[in-house]
């Protein structure tokens, strides 16, 4: 028995370990968005950030912080009509994410200084980090698994509640700080929407995902 066993063991670790690494991967690569791009110039790329910004500009609380706070704040919230099974993803995602935003705020710094570069490169990375969660099946914050529940208590679309949850944070940072911030707010969440579609289209070489080339099975 234990040596029929050993196989399915051995497929389960391996498993566990290609979705963790893959999780830590589109984790740090949201982090890196962020912390180097993105949150510089207070462009938040989703409600929990756009929170997060708010806490900086009101208490003058470190973004990484607020962003852990924030999402945590939200699973906590959902955790309960979703289950806990699915939560622990997210937690990763949460907790990597804000600790890569800390180590790229100090360590990193854009070499460009105009704000709509920085919006497009971010925007690019984000979509990428974002594309590598959606496949392990994981969202990329907090605020996502509240919309989830919202929707699955409502019966509405998920994407809906996420889109209006989104824009009320973003239209009370826009107004608290600055009215632009809406507007790249809305750009940094269409690029990265769009860069998340086009890496989740089959690419003509195999059918498969674009990103599927760097993240292949072994």
């Amino acid at each position: 028995m234990s040596t029929n066993r050993a196989p399915v063991r051995a497929y389960f670790l391996r498993r566990l370990w290609q979705k963790s690494s893959h999780i830590f991967a589109g984790s740090l690569i949201q982090g890196f968005a962020m912390g180097v791009f993105l949150f510089p110039h207070s462009i938040p790329s989703g409600g929990g950030a756009g929170i997060a910004v708010l806490l900086n500009y009101w208490f003058g609380m470190p973004m990484s912080l607020g962003l852990w706070l924030t999402n945590i704040s939200f699973l906590l919230f959902a955790v309960h009509y979703l289950g806990r099974i699915s939560a622990i993803g997210t937690i990763m995602v949460i907790t990597v994410t804000s600790v890569s935003v800390n180590y790229f705020d100090v360590y990193f710094h854009s070499p460009f200084a105009n704000v709509w570069i920085n919006l497009f490169i971010g925007s690019l990375f984000l979509g990428i980090g974002i594309s590598i969660l959606f496949r392990e099946r994981v969202t990329n914050g907090g605020i996502g698994f509240v919309a989830l529940a919202i929707a699955k208590r409502k019966r509405i679309n998920p994407g809906s509640a996420l889109f209006w949850m989104n824009g009320g944070i973003f239209l009370l940072t826009a107004i608290v700080i600055d009215w632009k911030i809406i507007i790249q707010a809305l750009l940094c969440q269409w690029l990265s929407t769009r860069i998340v579609k086009w890496l989740h289209t089959p690419s003509v070489i195999g059918k498969r995902p674009l990103y599927f080339m760097a993240w292949r099975r072994k």
